[in-house]
């Protein structure tokens, strides 16, 4: 797919139906009368003359997508016991992720239940953390004019989004209104990169799941962390992953392998829709959230094992190959794969089970680089490529909560605060002093009196509290305040929780 530049640059079909990847026909399929049992009318779809058609579980008017077999239906048992899981997971997300990553990847493969998949997208993509670490952003880049240059064409680019989904069906609905916004934020927050044509169908998938502000954070994610280079100028990123999409494909299928080389069909012509809209315009719906789960959590290296598994069981066999003479057949047989491959049980089982991993990767892309360089000179695009969720996590944490101390040692309400020395002296010596003054007093009265009898009336007359000072309660709890200063005395670390 083409970087869009302008008046000048190179634009996608002009039909939207011309992709194959798409499934939007209208003719129904031989599921369409199950489908209708579990559909519902579509509140754009009846605004766009639409009223008559019945809209599936995914949001798309029934029959669009053609008829590609029975979705796979989880009993609903099952789903509400992996929604309560997921719900714990997100609700104590730094924990899950710091001590169980193993037990989260595999929940996604067996799928997140649609009622979060949207949330899980925001937390595993690290879109929520970029959310919270600029509160406002979105709405200040929404409220920015934008460069006219990209506006054009990303307005021309509307309509071609999943016209047979509720949200897009409408020219000017919500749908598309919110797709403009998003792409317009990008090509602001990015203004060296702009704009994409294949950013369109991403930011589509992402609205379907959830609002504009998460959708458009979701998206730099992706841009910049999962996929960087993918939509630059020059689509260097995308080129280069072609050529480890090729390299590996001689170890997963030599048979696949030794055929496109003999045609000398470049892989841009049949990876580059693949990778830079994820399978979005190539797979059934129910296989495009599956892939999406897997690849939110680990990263690209499930989109290159989708197009392995595509290539290897399109081409792997020599019967497949006797009605691929040429490069035009061959071109076809990829644009219009098998049902049986792109269903979601046999693709999901296939993605997962296929051995080859990050490291594998990683090695590849370091061989081509090297080549891209002795050939063609330095990536213009240079930003590292994460590894999913826990290397986003890894890189960029989010925000931690500043702990609130608790004191473990609670003081009576009228005793000097902990670790305050100097003013818990004051008291000890006023009460000396007044102890040396009654004394005083109290010799001076003897000395005074004429008689033994006057001085025993004079002593008896006498007030207890004024010639012997009685037990204080503060001086009662001298000894236990001196003993919460030698606690409080130390660090708080010590006498807060």
């Amino acid at each position: 797919m083409a970087k869009s530049r302008g008046e000048n640059g190179p634009h996608a079909p002009a039909a939207a139906g011309s992709l194959s990847g798409t499934r939007e026909s209208l003719v129904p399929g031989p599921d369409a009368a199950a489908a209708d049992e579990l559909s519902s009318l579509g509140s754009d779809s009846e605004a766009n003359g639409f009223a008559e058609r019945r809209i599936d579980k995914f949001g798309f008017i029934v029959g669009s997508q053609g008829a590609e077999g029975a979705l796979e239906e989880v009993p609903l048992e099952v789903l509400r016991q992996r929604e309560s899981k997921w719900l714990d997971m997100l609700n104590n997300w730094d924990k899950w992720m710091a001590k169980k990553h193993k037990k989260i990847r595999l929940r996604c493969q067996k799928g997140i239940p649609p009622s979060l998949r949207g949330r899980a997208w925001q937390y595993l993509s690290g879109g929520k953390v970029k959310l919270q670490q600029h509160p406002g952003k979105f709405d200040e880049l929404d409220m920015s004019p934008g460069d006219p240059k990209w506006l054009d064409v990303i307005e021309r680019d509307l309509h071609r989004q999943f016209p047979f989904h509720e949200m897009f069906v409408s020219r000017g609905g919500h749908g598309q209104q919110d797709l403009f916004r998003v792409l317009k934020a990008y090509t602001l927050h990015r203004p060296e990169e702009g704009y994409c044509q294949a950013q369109a169908p991403i930011a589509a998938v992402l609205l379907m799941h959830m609002p504009a502000e998460q959708a458009f954070w979701c998206l730099v994610q992706i841009c910049e962390k999962y996929l960087p280079g993918y939509y630059s100028e020059k689509l260097e990123a995308i080129q280069l992953d072609g050529e480890i999409l090729f390299s590996l494909l001689q170890k997963v299928s030599p048979v696949a392998h030794k055929h496109l080389s003999r045609q000398k069909i470049d892989p841009l012509l049949y990876m580059t829709e693949w990778f830079m809209c994820a399978f979005a315009r190539t797979l059934p719906w129910s296989s495009v959230l599956r892939v999406w789960d897997m690849f939110f959590c680990e990263g690209v290296k499930i989109i290159f094992r989708v197009g392995l598994v595509l290539l290897k069981h399109a081409l792997g066999s020599p019967e497949k190959l006797k009605a691929c003479q040429g490069q035009y057949e061959t071109i076809e047989r990829l644009r219009s794969l098998s049902p049986k491959i792109t269903r979601e049980a046999f693709l999901v089982q296939e993605v997962v089970e296929l051995p080859v991993t990050e490291r594998q990767i990683e090695r590849e892309h370091l061989i081509q680089l090297r080549r891209w360089q002795e050939t063609r000179g330095k990536l213009q695009c240079s930003s590292p490529r994460l590894h999913g969720a826990k290397a986003i996590l890894e890189a960029e944490p989010g925000p931690r909560l500043a702990l609130q101390p608790s004191p473990s040692i609670r003081l009576p309400s009228d005793a000097p605060l902990p670790g305050s020395k100097a003013k818990s002296k004051p008291p000890k010596q006023s009460q000396k002093k007044e102890q040396q003054k009654q004394a005083a007093k109290a010799s001076q009265q003897l000395d005074q009196s004429p008689a033994p009898t006057e001085v025993a009336t004079a002593a008896g007359d006498a007030c207890p509290p004024r010639d012997i000072p009685p037990k204080d309660p503060a001086l009662q709890d001298s000894v236990h305040h001196r003993s919460q200063e030698s606690l409080t005395s130390q660090e708080s670390e010590d006498t807060y929780l």
